[in-house]
């Protein structure tokens, strides 16, 4: 994966493909093709809701991959660290891969076809995704038997019970806050309060929100309904954790895994080694392979370095292949126009939408034909182009990316598919009917290379349809905190937002919901439309996916038709390449890259 959405208050900034985005679980994807058609075809691919399976789809072991060997090691260059392993910690993507090989949790995503594009989600520890009788405030799910940590201790529902609990220790502040929230059944940081401690001073939940009334059963019970637990349960954030094992803040660095590897060594900023965890069933675990006995890990491998080494494929860069980094900007037509790499080539959507963001809270911005003239003027070709060309993105309709379920390749309101690079002339016409030809625009942006070159751009595309356009550079390390204040001073400014899950139940509330409106919280536009607010709290009833992404794709249509609060710019994609004699090579689209848990040596 790489990177995706955060919720309102947990933001941490991360490069993807050289763009500044907020992290989160990357969800859905799909891969791009070379041609327009291939990619229709992808982009249409989660229309279809993500299905729940029940417990016949939940037994291992995996499906076999085609061809698949064992044994063998794997080399990983990785440009970033790992930060973070504890599961409850980890939100972003580059740890969120290797989580793959080394956590479960209750639920996950198991790929029901060889190419990564087709998924349900299905009981991981547990025997099947979850039932509920009364539309999802009720959740039960039961363990499977021969579940073990790597010690080779049973793997139990006080466990269970026991990460749920800690979730809400202050030294958990990194990972997501849904079910959290969901349990004490408060927005924002305030859930806190129902376990302030965690379990480490001797209190717990009460039974009437997380019930483990024997040592396989475990029921949780929301005030409201939340039918889509099932999802929110398959990140990383929500793996199990080892009561026993538990070393608080330590458990970071050395956690207790229940994957099928393990951790043999860890030098933060250097390398780690995998190692096979003997404790590990593969009849119990329906997504994941062992085929590897070892994976070596570097890490301050950039970008460039890796994708020349890869292509380069002598020694041991034949088996290598990296989790986390794609392929340079630099060197991308490159590799793609390359017949021989093909075979080593994964492309695919990232769950992330770039866009533009119309500050609703200063008074010139608030006439919504001056927030048309915007949307109309404003070029979308030099972000495109900044960030590597449509080799790295592809031009965005909506907010709703290609990775998310009822995503719609048609709706395309201000007409960026066909003409890119704006239309002035009628946004000029916009600005005249409200005599505001020449009013000032403040246009803050990213002090980096892409960020200079698509400002100026834009800026200047902006400029002739009558704006006067003032540039106001934001350093990078603090750009996420400058434009989540409330008083900034900027009208425009670019954002990239990625789904946890492939529902716009993680994109819309989060970004529009008026009531979320806070200091560093990300309603960066600041609306606040009492139809939004509303419908949000609709449509998160509704407990089919399938009728719940019809009616965000509504609202993602009444945001950017009747309201204009923000422009989209791109949906990302991410192009990955691997050594010639990697073998099981698939980018899996929930993922957002390479799926690990397939790779085996030739």
């Amino acid at each position: 994966m790489n990177r995706g959405g955060r919720h309102v208050y947990a933001a941490i900034s991360v490069l993807a493909a050289g763009a500044l985005v907020l992290t989160g679980c990357s969800e859905g994807g799909s891969k791009g093709g070379g041609n327009d058609d291939k990619q229709k075809e992808n982009a249409q691919r989660q229309q279809a809701a993500i299905e729940f399976g029940d417990a016949e789809a939940s037994k291992g072991p995996a499906a076999e991959v085609p061809g698949a060997k064992s044994g063998g090691t794997i080399s990983v260059p990785a440009r970033d660290s790992y930060a973070h392993l504890d599961p409850a910690q980890i939100y972003v993507q580059n740890e969120m891969a290797v989580a793959q090989l080394l956590h479960r949790g209750l639920t996950g995503y198991k790929a029901t076809s060889n190419d990564g594009s087709k998924h349900e989600v299905v009981g991981d520890l547990a025997t099947d995704s979850g039932t509920t009788t009364d539309g999802g405030k009720t959740w039960k799910y039961t363990l499977k038997d021969g579940i073990k940590f790597e010690d080779g201790s049973a793997i139990t529902s006080a466990d269970v019970r026991h990460t749920f609990e800690r979730q809400f220790a202050p030294f958990i502040n990194q990972g997501p806050p849904y079910v959290q929230q969901w349990l004490a059944d408060t927005p924002g940081a305030d859930y806190r309060k129902l376990l302030p401690d965690g379990p480490y001073k001797g209190k717990h939940f009460p039974d009437s929100i997380l019930e483990t009334p024997d040592e396989k059963t475990v029921v949780f019970k929301f005030k409201k309904a939340h039918p889509e637990l099932p999802y929110a349960l398959a990140m990383t954030g929500y793996a199990v954790v080892s009561q026993k094992g538990d070393t608080k803040e330590k458990y970071d660095k050395a956690p207790v895994v229940t994957g099928p590897y393990k951790i043999q060594s860890f030098k933060s900023g250097k390398s780690m080694v995998l190692v096979k965890n003997t404790n590990w069933d593969p009849d119990t675990d329906p997504l994941r392979h062992q085929y590897v006995d070892r994976f070596n890990i570097t890490f301050n491998q950039q970008y460039e370095d890796s994708t020349k080494a890869l292509v380069a494929d002598s020694g041991a860069d034949q088996t290598a292949v990296s989790f986390q980094n794609s392929v340079d900007a630099g060197n991308l037509s490159k590799v793609l126009a390359d017949p021989k790499m093909k075979s080593r080539t994964v492309i695919g959507f990232q769950p992330y939408v770039g866009q533009i963001n119309i500050n609703m809270s200063h008074a010139a911005m608030k006439d919504i034909k001056v927030r048309q003239a915007i949307a109309y003027a404003l070029p979308v070709t030099p972000f495109v182009r900044a960030y590597g060309g449509t080799d790295a993105m592809e031009v965005a309709g909506g907010i709703i990316s290609p990775t998310v379920t009822g995503y719609d390749p048609a709706f395309d309101p201000f007409g960026k598919k066909k003409k890119p690079a704006g239309d002035p002339a009628k946004a000029k016409k916009l600005l005249e009917e409200v005599g505001k030809v020449g009013m000032k625009l403040t246009f803050g942006y990213i002090n980096s290379q892409e960020g200079q070159a698509y400002s100026t751009a834009m800026a200047a595309g902006l400029e002739k349809a009558g704006f006067d356009v003032q540039r106001q550079e934001i350093p990078a390390e603090t750009y996420y905190d400058q434009v989540s204040k409330l008083d900034n001073n900027y009208d425009i400014f670019h954002t990239a937002w990625g789904a946890d899950w492939p529902s716009a139940s993680t994109v819309i509330p989060p970004l529009y919901d008026g009531r979320v409106i806070a200091e560093g919280a990300q309603n960066y536009s600041q609306i606040n439309d009492p139809h939004v607010n509303s419908e949000i709290d609709r449509i998160n009833k509704i407990t089919d996916p399938a009728k719940a992404a019809a009616e965000w794709e509504k609202l993602n249509k009444y945001l950017l038709t009747e309201v204009v609060n923000v422009v989209p710019t791109a949906y990302y994609k991410q192009i990955q390449i691997a050594g010639s004699k990697i073998g099981g090579l698939v980018y899996d689209d929930v993922i957002a890259g390479v799926d690990p848990r397939r790779l085996y040596v030739k």
